[in-house]
């Protein structure tokens, strides 16, 4: 009672509890989405700012390009699975705490590593701690199905997801480009998925 007191008769009081609160409330907010693409679309396991295209030495057999997604603090926070498919592989790694848009944060620092199998092949990404994630949370388990944009996890607070598409895939997106998590296409298959309908829409 004396700090709901405090904060209604003091607005020092009231900015200094009410502004954590309102910060926790948007850093858990977790909207309902659906994919608006076909399925022979890839689509962003995370919100945040695209931060690099290219190849990289950590990356799965079979995948050609890494591309990696910026989460600051004011981005939805909720991960959604790229693909539907089984998952693979599941694979947690202790690490760093270092910044997680530098480039070796993304094999030095806390991460899990997921490999799915998706309709047009394996699709991998990563959860990536960042300098003040205190914690990254995967759901599901090795051999469970999962649907394009289903929930999977969480990194509570600054972070970074990368994501590893398979060789000839083609990249939809550009460095500096907002995505959000199972709404933005970030590659298509290098084939057509089963069930597409046809070939996949050529890049505009």
């Amino acid at each position: 009672m004396t700090v709901i007191a405090a904060a209604t008769g003091h607005p020092i009081w009231a900015v200094a509890l009410g502004a954590p609160t309102l910060f926790l409330i948007s850093f858990f907010r977790d909207p309902e989405r659906r994919p608006l693409a076909g399925p022979e679309i890839i689509v962003s396991p995370a919100d945040g700012t695209i931060l690099s295209i290219g190849s990289a030495a950590e990356a799965p057999a079979g995948a050609g390009t890494r591309i990696s997604i910026f989460m600051s603090v004011f981005n939805v926070h909720v991960n959604r699975a790229p693909v539907s498919g089984l998952v693979a592989d599941y694979a947690y790694s202790p690490g760093r705490k270092l910044a997680a848009f530098a480039e070796k944060a993304s094999h030095e620092n806390e991460q899990n590593l997921i490999t799915m199998e998706g309709t047009g092949g394996k699709v991998a990404f990563k959860q990536i701690a960042g300098a003040i994630a205190r914690r990254i949370i995967f759901y599901p388990k090795p051999g469970e199905p999962l649907e394009r944009a289903q929930r999977i996890g969480i990194i509570l607070f600054g972070s970074r997801v990368d994501l590893f598409v398979p060789d000839g895939a083609v990249v939809l997106v550009r460095k500096g480009e907002k995505v959000r998590a199972g709404l933005t296409g970030l590659a298509q298959w290098p084939s057509p998925a089963p069930g597409s309908g046809g070939r996949p829409p050529a890049r505009a």
